[in-house]
């Protein structure tokens, strides 16, 4: 039998990358093809070359990302790829905030390797895979709902650049990074502030940490 699946990993850590590789090839065997990139930005630019992808498998916390950030832009700019989200944090509100981002599943970092092909195999198939006993804890604010929906509009380049500027980076710095011209990364600027409704670099800031997982509670 053929390949079937075009499936990426999208992860920081290689370790976890080849945990990965192994149980899907086991489980899975010739009926999918695996690729791996380790930031948000190699993310963006294999979804940039081609985004006819079966499935992305997005870790949480991934260089690059705010919280859930990542999740918000690439369902915005490729709602039709399923996503499964991974993380080793796996409260309930996580997977609830996965959830209410558009992911088609999560699957914590500590799941057996017959719990990664189940989940695998469930959103290949068109279902959902969430863990058991999910009950019904706190979702996304409105205010959240609002500014993912902001996130999500950022074109792939915007979205570097701002998560640039909440890095404290200077127009200068990033279109240095880039690859571009100042005059280039102001006209982005002017753009991200308007889709996000803001009007500074710090509020900027503080709608992207909104995406990010509450420290308390």
């Amino acid at each position: 039998m053929g390949l079937s699946y075009d499936i990426l990993i999208a992860d920081d850590h290689p370790l976890f990358r080849s945990a990965l590789r192994q149980a899907l090839f086991a489980g899975l065997g010739d009926t999918i093809s695996l690729n791996e990139v380790g930031s948000i930005a190699d993310l963006q630019t294999q979804l940039a070359t081609r985004a006819d992808w079966d499935l992305v498998l997005l870790d949480l916390n991934m260089p690059g990302a705010y919280g859930f950030s990542g999740l918000a832009q690439l369902r915005g700019q490729y709602p039709h790829i399923p996503v499964i989200m991974i993380s080793a944090q796996e409260e309930g509100s996580v997977v609830r905030r996965a959830k209410d981002f558009g992911a088609s599943g999560f699957i914590p970092k500590s799941a057996t390797l017959e719990d990664i092909q189940a989940s695998v195999q469930a959103v290949l198939e068109g279902g959902v895979c969430w863990p058991p006993g999910l009950d019904n804890p706190t979702g996304m604010t409105p205010e959240q709902q609002s500014i993912s929906a902001r996130v999500a509009s950022l074109t792939p380049q915007q979205f570097r650049v701002l998560t640039m500027v909440c890095d404290g980076l200077l127009n200068k710095q990033i279109a240095y990074e880039l690859d571009v011209s100042e005059a280039t990364i102001k006209a982005h600027v002017t753009a991200i502030f308007r889709k996000l409704e803001v009007r500074t670099r710090t509020q900027a800031a503080l709608a992207l940490q909104q995406m990010e997982l509450s420290k308390t509670g």
